[in-house]
């Protein structure tokens, strides 16, 4: 009798299992700031109202018509989320990395989403030194960067 209600337990949560690594790989580790919000709806309110980061692919598609593709590319480094690193790979493929969102300072969400949010699982304070990817010394200038890392980003 155990044996017969132990079977399909197991069959469910093989399927679970495989259903959730295909999900993983197929979309990778990046999940979007929409996803965030689920959890952290204040944080995500605030940085979608009041981030200039929130909204960059708008610089993106008004600078498109009058770059090439190669320097298209060179952008998405900064103005989208995990460019090159598992995350934006196109606006049509993935439009909800397509602006920088809370995993280009936190890193990718999926693992902290699928651990049902285990802070080891995410980038939860991050440093001066992962904004200076791209925001050099020589852009500093052009767009006012100041470090909202200390005054809070959201």
């Amino acid at each position: 009798m155990l044996k017969k209600c132990f079977l399909p337990i197991v069959l469910i949560l093989f399927i679970y299992v495989a259903v959730t690594a295909y999900q993983a790989q197929a979309t990778g580790s990046y999940i979007g700031s929409e996803a965030c919000g689920q959890c952290h709806f204040y944080e995500y309110e605030n940085f979608m109202n009041y981030s200039q980061k929130a909204n960059s692919w708008e610089s993106i598609s008004v600078m498109a018509p009058k770059l090439t593709d190669e320097e298209l590319k060179g952008c998405y480094q900064c103005h989208t989320t995990g460019y090159n690193q598992g995350g934006f790979i196109s606006f049509e493929q993935t439009p909800e990395l397509a602006d920088v969102g809370c995993e280009t300072c936190h890193g990718p969400g999926r693992e902290h989403v699928d651990t049902g949010g285990f802070p080891d699982a995410i980038e939860r304070l991050p440093i001066i030194e992962d904004c200076l990817v791209c925001h050099t010394e020589e852009r500093n200038e052009a767009f006012g960067f100041r470090p909202l890392i200390y005054s809070g980003a959201h």
